[in-house]
C-alpha cells in the first residue's frame, strides 16, 4: 500500500489533524439527521412497489437521491453501470403432504431453478449429518435420492455445491436447513450454478423433517419460483476533490435492498450513516485540505451476491488497487435487537475465516478504541464474506467496519451487555416486508453514525498505523518467500511449487 507522499509538507502532524477533524465530525453527524435519509428511502420504496431492489425504480431513485446530494456538496460523483440478473420472488411454499399435513416456512435460494406453478411433490431424503454435509458426492452414496427432494444441513461449502451434488445423485429438489438457530436465507451465487429447485429452512424445521423421514416416508410439496431477467444498475461513487489520490480511503455501504421490503435497516441504515458523514465532511472541510482522498461507495446488487462491489474491484487496475489504503464497510447498523459488532481484523476471537489482510487488525483496534472510549462495549464479528468487504479482502486491501446483526439470535450474555431480548434475532424483519422505519434502533444507529464520522475524520488525514502494518506484512511476506524459494533439499532448486502469499477471499456469501 502506498503511503501518502505529501505527509511531511501538508501537515507537521497528520495524526493530530485527524483527531481534530474526527471530533468535529462526531459532534456534527447526528443520527436524527441521518434518519431523514431513511425517511426518503421509505418514501421511495412506497412509490416503487414497496422495495428498493437493484434494477428497480426504488433503487434507481435512491441512487439519484444519494448522487444528487453528494454532487451538490462538492464531490466528484460517478454512476458505475453494470449488467446483472434481476430476481424477484414469485412463490415460497413448503407443504408436508404426508404422513401429517402441515406448512413449513421456506425461503428460496436466490438464482434457484423454479418449480412448476403449484409445486413439486416428492419424498424427502435426508443426507446424513457430518462436518461437511452434502459437500462431496460420497455423502449421497449411502441413500436413494433419485426422484426425491434432498434434505441437507448447511455448512462447510456453498449452497450451490450442495444442490449440485444432490442433482448429480438424482434429486429433483433440495432443501438446506440451518446449522444454527434462525431462518436460512441464501444465494446460489448466480443463475449458471442452479441445477434443481432449492430452498432454505430453519434448523428446527430441518431436523424435524429429517427425524420424520428416518421414521418413515415423508412426502412434501415444494414450490419455489423466481423471476429472473437481465437488467442494468449502478454503483454510486463519490470522492473528494482534494487529498492524495495515491492514498485513497474508501468507505462503503450497499444501497440496494431485497424485493420483499423497503430495506430500511438492510441497508438504508448503512447508506444513511455514510451519506450523513460524507455531507458533514464536505461542510467541515470545504476546501479539501485533508491529507488523503476519501471515496464513498454506495453499492448495488449486494443482495444478489456482492455483484456491485465485485464489479468495482474487478475493474480496478493493479495500480488503482494499490492506491486504496483501506476499505471500511457498514451494512445493517441499526438492527432493532442490536449487537455492537466490529469486524475481527486480527482473528483474536478465533472464529471462522481468520484475520483480514495486513492492516485490518489496526482498523479494528481504531474502531474498538473509539467505541470503548464512548462506552459502547463492542464485540468482534467474523469476516464471513457476506458483505461488500469480501472483494476488497480478496485483493489484500485492509478492511473493517461495523455490523449490528441480521438473522442471528441474540444470546443471554449479549442481552445482558447491550439490552434487548435474548433468544430473538438481532433483526426479526431481516429480508422481510417489515424492514421499514419502525425496524431500527436509534441507539445502535447513533453509535454507528459516530463510528463512521470518527473514521472519516481520522483517515482523511492519517492512515499511518494501517500503512505501517501493511509495510511490515509485505516485508515479512517477501522474507518468507525468499526463504521458501532458496535452494534446499525440501524446496528444490527452483522452488516452482511454492505459491506466493495471495490472500484467498472469504467467498462465503453462498454458504
Amino acid at each position: 500500500m502506498l503511503a501518502s507522499s505529501t505527509g511531511a509538507s501538508a501537515s507537521p502532524d497528520p495524526a493530530k489533524k485527524g483527531e481534530q477533524l474526527a471530533r468535529k465530525l462526531v459532534k456534527r453527524a447526528e443520527a436524527d439527521d441521518a434518519k431523514w435519509h431513511l425517511r426518503v428511502f421509505q418514501a421511495l420504496a412506497d412509490i416503487s412497489d414497496g422495495n428498493r431492489a437493484a434494477g428497480s425504480q426504488g433503487h434507481d431513485l435512491s441512487a439519484w437521491y444519494v448522487g444528487t446530494l453528494l454532487r451538490g456538496a462538492g464531490y466528484d460523483v460517478t454512476y458505475q453501470e453494470f449488467e446483472f440478473t434481476y430476481v424477484e420472488t414469485l412463490a415460497e411454499k413448503l407443504h408436508v403432504v404426508s404422513p401429517d399435513a402441515r406448512e413449513v416456512p421456506v425461503r428460496l435460494m436466490t438464482y434457484t431453478q423454479s418449480t412448476p406453478e403449484g409445486g413439486l411433490e416428492a419424498p424427502v431424503a435426508a443426507v446424513p449429518e457430518d462436518d461437511s454435509t452434502g459437500c462431496e458426492a460420497a455423502d449421497f452414496a449411502g441413500g436413494d435420492y433419485t426422484g426425491n427432494i434432498a434434505l441437507i444441513q448447511r455448512g462447510a461449502c456453498t449452497f450451490a455445491q450442495k444442490q449440485q451434488n444432490a442433482a448429480d445423485a438424482g434429486a429433483v429438489g433440495a432443501i438446506v436447513y440451518n446449522n444454527t438457530e434462525g431462518e436460512l436465507n441464501g444465494t446460489l451465487g448466480g443463475p449458471d450454478a442452479a441445477r434443481i429447485p432449492t430452498g432454505g429452512v430453519s434448523q428446527a424445521d430441518g431436523r424435524a423433517l429429517a427425524a420424520a423421514a428416518a421414521d418413515g416416508k415423508v412426502v412434501v410439496n415444494l414450490e419455489v419460483r423466481e423471476l429472473q431477467e437481465e437488467r442494468t444498475t449502478s454503483n454510486v461513487l463519490a470522492e473528494t476533490r482534494g487529498g492524495d489520490a495515491a492514498n485513497t480511503v474508501m468507505l462503503g455501504a450497499h444501497l440496494d435492498g431485497v424485493s420483499e421490503g423497503p430495506g430500511i435497516n438492510d441497508n438504508g441504515s448503512g447508506t444513511a450513516g455514510l451519506l450523513e458523514a460524507a455531507l458533514e465532511l464536505a461542510r467541515a472541510d470545504r476546501h479539501g485540505k485533508h491529507e488523503n482522498k476519501v471515496r464513498f461507495a454506495f453499492w448495488s446488487a449486494e443482495e444478489l451476491g456482492l455483484i456491485g462491489s465485485e464489479h468495482y474491484v474487478a475493474e480496478l487496475s493493479e495500480a488503482q488497487r494499490e492506491e486504496i489504503a483501506l476499505y471500511l464497510n457498514f451494512d445493517m447498523i441499526a438492527s432493532p435487537n442490536y449487537g455492537l459488532f466490529v469486524y475481527d481484523g486480527d482473528d483474536s476471537d478465533g472464529v471462522g475465516a481468520g484475520p483480514g489482510p495486513a492492516g485490518s487488525a489496526e482498523i479494528e483496534a481504531g474502531i474498538n478504541g473509539f467505541m470503548d472510549r464512548a462506552g459502547y462495549a463492542p464485540r468482534g464479528t467474523d469476516f464471513t464474506g457476506r458483505s461488500d468487504y469480501g472483494p476488497f479482502i480478496a485483493v489484500d486491501i485492509p478492511s473493517g467496519g461495523t455490523f449490528t446483526g441480521a438473522e442471528g439470535v441474540k444470546t443471554p450474555e449479549q442481552a445482558e451487555l447491550w439490552g434487548g431480548e435474548a433468544g430473538v434475532a438481532y433483526d426479526p424483519c431481516y429480508h422481510a416486508a417489515c424492514d421499514d422505519l419502525d425496524n431500527i434502533s436509534m441507539a445502535a444507529f447513533d453509535a454507528n453514525v459516530n463510528v463512521i464520522a470518527h473514521a472519516v475524520g481520522t483517515y482523511a488525514w492519517d492512515t499511518s498505523p494501517v500503512d505501517a502494518a501493511v509495510a511490515k506484512g509485505a516485508k515479512e511476506a517477501k522474507s518468507k518467500s525468499k526463504s521458501l524459494t532458496s535452494p534446499s533439499p525440501e524446496n528444490g532448486a527452483e522452488g516452482e511449487h511454492i505459491h506466493g502469499g495471495a490472500h484467498a477471499g472469504c467467498g462465503e456469501v453462498t454458504e
